[in-house]
């Protein structure tokens, strides 16, 4: 997702600072209505845009890959809320056997003489509060205190799940929130980076097309400059280069478009491997190695905060999903600030 250029060491704020600029460079490209040397518009170089788009790039995949983190963890509530109101339906099923076993034996006390008032209540619409008391085991028989044992239980057992369906609600809230600030952080950096790439020739608006040129595509039969690992990473890298020239959409997992993680993720799932969803994630899915030890089909991770994923193809180079500016293809692993690997197979 990024535009993928090496870093470059910077004085503290000057993140903030350097990104508040491209906003602000971006901003200026639109407005009118003024005129003079005071309100002219800052002449900036073609390589200070691109640097500044691969900027605003970096910081959308950060955001991406905490919206996909997100939206992974609200997905897994959603089925635990699912799970959680299927059984307390099988619950409530099973209390409504309870007390039709304690309506038989208030039946059959009635018949005898009379129903006990223990009873009554218990078979009553709401008998939540009495079941809290002790009278109740007093004034039955065994039987009876079987049965109504068995009720305490059942009800007990639904407001326990009702407790937990209620967290799993406020989880799923809470992450549907996370996951709109983080599409809003990514719409934002993405509006930009198209804004300052509008200033530059069509030619010039991939800072990465270069490197890309000089990389040589290699294989798409799966054959790898150098053996792989495993079966499975074979496998992972030859679905990568099916996918080179594959669109990148943010939060997409295939099989027609991709942002990083979700190709690896795609690669690896093709090899019968569940990797999980974020490069955060999937740093920790496997044994770590050094760069020195690479092998095809090994994740290489990008930038401190682990927000860039590809994959490894051998010769120092990697197919990944760069930004929306350009397709899934093939880079080397020197066009970013490298951060580790792993091997998950």
């Amino acid at each position: 997702m990024a535009a993928h250029r090496r870093s470059r060491k910077r004085s503290a704020g000057g993140h903030t600072a350097r990104t508040a600029a491209a906003i602000a460079l971006a901003g200026a490209a639109t407005a009118t209505g003024f005129d003079g040397p005071a309100l002219a518009e800052p002449q900036a170089t073609p390589e200070r845009i691109r640097a500044d788009v691969a900027e605003l790039y970096r910081e959308a995949e950060a955001a991406t890959e905490k919206y996909n983190g997100a939206k992974e963890k609200a997905e897994s509530a959603q089925r635990r809320l699912h799970d959680l109101h299927d059984e307390t339906a099988r619950r409530r099923g099973r209390l409504d056997e309870a007390r039709d076993a304690l309506g038989s034996v208030a039946a059959a006390q009635y018949r005898g003489g009379g129903l006990d008032p223990a009873l009554r209540l218990l078979l009553s619409e709401n008998p939540d509060g009495y079941l809290d008391g002790t009278a109740l085991a007093e004034r039955v028989g065994s039987r009876q205190k079987a049965e109504v044992g068995r009720v305490r239980g059942q009800l007990r057992e639904i407001e326990q799940l009702r407790g937990a369906a209620r967290v799993e609600v406020e989880a799923l809230t809470s992450r549907r929130a996370e996951m709109k600030r983080h599409k809003r952080t990514i719409t934002g950096r993405l509006t930009a980076a198209r804004r300052l790439l509008s200033r530059l020739p069509p030619e010039q608006r991939d800072a990465g097309a270069d490197h890309a040129s000089r990389s040589p595509a290699g294989p798409r039969d799966g054959v790898t400059a150098s053996p792989a690992p495993g079966p499975r990473a074979a496998e992972a890298v030859a679905y990568a280069y099916e996918k080179i020239g594959s669109p990148y959409v943010w939060g997409a997992t295939g099989p027609d478009a991709f942002d990083c993680s979700g190709l690896v993720q795609a690669a690896y799932r093709s090899a019968g491997v569940s990797l999980p969803r974020t490069t955060y994630a999937q740093i920790n899915a496997g044994r770590r190695v050094p760069r020195s030890a690479l092998l095809p089909g090994d994740l290489v991770f990008f930038y401190s905060g682990i927000s860039h994923v590809g994959i490894y193809i051998g010769d120092g180079r990697m197919i990944h999903a760069p930004n929306p500016s350009a397709p899934v293809r093939v880079a080397p692993l020197d066009e970013m600030p490298f951060a580790g690997a792993a091997r998950v197979s």
